[in-house]
Parts: C-alpha cells; sequence; structure tokens
C-alpha cells in the first residue's frame, strides 16, 4: 500500500463519503469534490433502509450481507453515525411470493420469521390495518441518511481529507492516464481519480470518453413534522412503506424508493399524505412538513458499476442504487483495490465491463 498516494473523489453522497473515509484511514491523501450540499441529489431524498431483501440473485445478495456486517463494524469506528436495526415488518407481495421470498432467503441465512396477525400487532401496535401474514426481518435497519453522511465526511477529515466545493468539469487525461480534474477553481492532480457522484457521473466520465449506462428515475417521498413515537421500525404495507426517523418524523413513499411525483409534486405527496395518515393510530396531529424528490442512479441492468474502467487507467467508478445498505462495503473494497489492487471476489459481477459484452 502507498500511503502518500493521491486521490480524488468526486462526490458527497454516502458513496463517496463512504470511500474518502476508508481511504484516508487507509493513509491515502483524500481531496473530495462535490458542487452540492451533503449528500447531494439522492442521499437526503433517501428511505435509507439497510436491507438484502427479496428480488435479487444470491450473488448480490451475498454482497448485501456482507454491507450489513460493515454497517456494524463502521458505526463502532465512527459512533456518531445515526444507526438502528430497527427490523422490518413486510406484507407487499402476494402469498406465493412472500413464500418464495422466506423460503429462498432462510436457505440462505437471511434471519426471516412469518408472523401473523397478532405477532405483527405486538412488533407494530399501532398499525391500523394488518395482514393475516406478514415476513419480520429484525436484523434489517436504518441508517439517517445526511446524519451518517456528515459523520462519514466528519471521520475523513480526522483523517486529512480535504472537502472542496467546486464543479469538475472534466477529467484530465495525461499520457493515456487521468491524472486529475479540471474544476470551476481551476485544476487538481491525483493519482487516481473516483467517480462517486451519483446521477452527475455519467457527464463526468463522458468527458473522457466512458459511457456509463445509467437511469433516473425520481422518487418522492413525504416527511412529517416531529411527532410523538408511533412506529418501532420499518414497515413495508401494500399500498405504502414508511418509517419514524430519529427525529420523530414519518417518512412514507409508496414504495422504498419512493413515489412517482406525478405531475404535480406537491398534490401527490398531499395524497401520499392523506393516504397514509390513516394507517397509524394516534396520528390525528400529525403535520405534513415537507417531501422530497429524489434521482436514484440506477445502472440499466439494476445492479452496481463499483471498479475501473477498463482501458482508462487512474479512475475508479462507483455509482448504484441502494447506495444507503452498500456504502460501507463499497468504500471498504474501493479503497483496497485503489490502494492495494486486491478486487475482492464479491465485486466480480459489477464492472462496468460487463455492459461492453
Amino acid at each position: 500500500m502507498s500511503a502518500a498516494k493521491q486521490i480524488i473523489v468526486i462526490g458527497t453522497g454516502i458513496v463517496g463519503a463512504s470511500i474518502a473515509s476508508h481511504l484516508a484511514k487507509a493513509g491515502a491523501r483524500v481531496t473530495v469534490i462535490a458542487d452540492s450540499e451533503v449528500g447531494g441529489v439522492a442521499t437526503p431524498a433517501s428511505f435509507a433502509w439497510i436491507n438484502a431483501t427479496w428480488g435479487n440473485p444470491e450473488p448480490y445478495f451475498r454482497l448485501r450481507t456482507r454491507a450489513m456486517a460493515e454497517w456494524s463494524r463502521l458505526a463502532n469506528d465512527v459512533p456518531t453515525i445515526p444507526l438502528s436495526w430497527c427490523g422490518g415488518l413486510c406484507w407487499d407481495l402476494s402469498a406465493a411470493e412472500m413464500e418464495a421470498y422466506a423460503t429462498g432467503h432462510s436457505a440462505w441465512g437471511y434471519g426471516i420469521e412469518r408472523v401473523d396477525r397478532a405477532t405483527a400487532a405486538r412488533i407494530e401496535p399501532n398499525l391500523t390495518e394488518l395482514p393475516d401474514l406478514a415476513l419480520h426481518v429484525a436484523e434489517e435497519g436504518v441508517a439517517e441518511p445526511v446524519a451518517a453522511t456528515k459523520a462519514l465526511l466528519a471521520d475523513a477529515e480526522r483523517h486529512g481529507t480535504r472537502i472542496i466545493s467546486s464543479t469538475v468539469t472534466a477529467l484530465v487525461e495525461t499520457d493515456g492516464k487521468i491524472t486529475g480534474v479540471d474544476t470551476s477553481h481551476g485544476l487538481i492532480t491525483a493519482d487516481e481519480v473516483v467517480i462517486a457522484a451519483g446521477v452527475g457521473s455519467p457527464d463526468i466520465a463522458a468527458t473522457a470518453g466512458i459511457n456509463l449506462p445509467i437511469e433516473t428515475p425520481p422518487g418522492l417521498i413525504v416527511h412529517s413534522r416531529p411527532y410523538k413515537k408511533l412506529l418501532n421500525g420499518l414497515v413495508l404495507a401494500k399500498r405504502l412503506h414508511m418509517r419514524q426517523t430519529s427525529e420523530g418524523r414519518i417518512i412514507a413513499g409508496s414504495d422504498f424508493g419512493g413515489a412517482d411525483p406525478g405531475m404535480d409534486a406537491d398534490v401527490t405527496a398531499r395524497e401520499l399524505f392523506a393516504a397514509m395518515k390513516p394507517m397509524l393510530r394516534g396520528a390525528d396531529g400529525l403535520e405534513l412538513d415537507f417531501h422530497t424528490v429524489g434521482y436514484r442512479p440506477t445502472p440499466v441492468d439494476g445492479f452496481p458499476i463499483i471498479g475501473r474502467a477498463k482501458g482508462t487507467d487512474g479512475v475508479y467508478i462507483a455509482v448504484m442504487h441502494s447506495g444507503i445498505t452498500l456504502a460501507p462495503v463499497v468504500g471498504l473494497f474501493a479503497a483496497q483495490e485503489i490502494l492495494d489492487g486486491e478486487r475482492d471476489p464479491l465485486l466480480a459481477p459489477y464492472g462496468l465491463s460487463r455492459f461492453a459484452q
């Protein structure tokens, strides 16, 4: 490992913050560059569910469960990260899908419990509508997204990272290698550049001829004013997904990725909030505070892009939906690969080169 290696990380979302923190603690000289508030576009609008849940093949499940373990380690290293293993109660699938999910993931070692209506009521006593059958995973959790990102960036700064507010206009190439970035404040050089800029990543990569096949679907989430405790954990119901934040806000979307904002996001938010209140006992005084519309950087096949761009030395890419779940393990594995040249086998399916085939 080269302790003096100079790395630029573009982006202050939770993925970029984790990479910067891991690199700095491993001895790299890190500069973080971003042209937005901490968290960027996607992180502040995230439901922030940490999980390895249904609908994914086993290799991706293994990456996500490793990420869940890394969240616990990271929270021990950075105690200011607001992390809660509050558990998730799910019944937004058909009976057949829930059975397939429970059977398959239990075989992989995921702690799924089938629960009846009475047990669900004990888990979440303030729900007005409960199913005959639900699935409960006690090991799922949340990390408050902006606060966690700030904690990681502060940890990176404690280990010598510089954070610069500027706009990256282009990657700089010298003799076939990326050697830095042009910014609105001038040229900054480095041994390697990490692109972790979420929805802004494709435009930055394109300045070096790198194509990132990414979609950016919007998702609307409503946020209540802080309120008394109504929910113990994550609730993935038929009509809405919701949870209560550490400051007491109930947040909800038509799924964890957020609702389609429609033609008028304000109207959609009010309708969504109006549908949520009757689902919660004791919510008469609950008031809508604001809504967010996040644009999720989602590779076209649904899986993350993590690794170096083949044919272009000096640039590392980390772009994905599920950034909240994956951030700790991506930070760890990216730092190992950038500094030591060791690529973890769990990342094997997620290189950019898969799109060229």
